[in-house]
């Protein structure tokens, strides 16, 4: 009968576990390995778009164009107006379209401002609440802010028609040249073209004068 061998005549090295194999380092791949250190792809050449003929105008409504012909200058509509030839710039038409539209914005300010000088009239001691009697007061002060506004301008308005009657008007101040049909009917009382407008505002700006 054989003995089992007792624990204590075991040689140490075979009581201690036996290591565990180190885990490999992970394999890179192939495709991976040339992903991340091949060159980069050729960047694609970008040809510019061949450029197309410009559109041709527009041509301007025969009625329109015409209108002037047989309406006087102060019954012509803005569309009309801008349809005429640009060889009739300022021509007595346009001169009396615009004395028309300057006319009326010089009236209906005077209006204004009559209307404005009545409700200024009214006493506000009579107010007993002085909240209201400040509401009532600051309410004043912006209208009269207004008027002044209201009247710079009517003194623009009189030196425009002023120009309407010696021939000057519609002409740049600065170069002699157009103003333009377009910034007129924006702005009636324009004295310089846009390009001399922006100039001197430029200049304002880099000189503060």
């Amino acid at each position: 009968m054989s003995k089992i061998p007792d624990e204590s005549s075991l040689p140490l090295s075979r009581l201690t576990a036996p290591a565990s194999p180190r885990a490999a380092p992970p394999l890179v791949s192939s495709a991976s390995f040339a992903t991340r250190f091949s060159p980069p792809p050729p960047t694609m050449r970008t040809y510019p778009e061949p450029m197309t003929a410009p559109k041709p105008a527009a041509k301007a409504d025969p009625k329109l164009a015409n209108a002037w012909k047989t309406k006087a200058g102060h019954e012509l509509t803005e569309a009309e107006l801008q349809a005429m030839p640009e060889s009739e710039y300022m021509n007595d038409k346009q001169m009396a379209f615009f004395r028309a539209r300057l006319q009326e914005q010089k009236d209906s300010l005077l209006s204004n401002a009559g209307e404005t000088t009545e409700h200024l009239r009214e006493d506000t001691s009579i107010v007993p609440d002085p909240a209201d009697r400040a509401t009532i007061e600051e309410e004043h002060a912006l209208e009269l802010r207004t008027r002044d506004r209201e009247r710079k301008l009517l003194k623009k308005i009189s030196q425009a028609l002023a120009k309407i009657d010696s021939g000057d008007y519609g002409y740049c101040e600065e170069t002699g040249e157009p103003i333009g049909l377009g910034r007129l009917l924006a702005r009636p009382t324009a004295t310089l073209s846009l390009e001399a407008q922006q100039r001197r505002e430029l200049k304002q700006k880099m000189f503060g004068d």
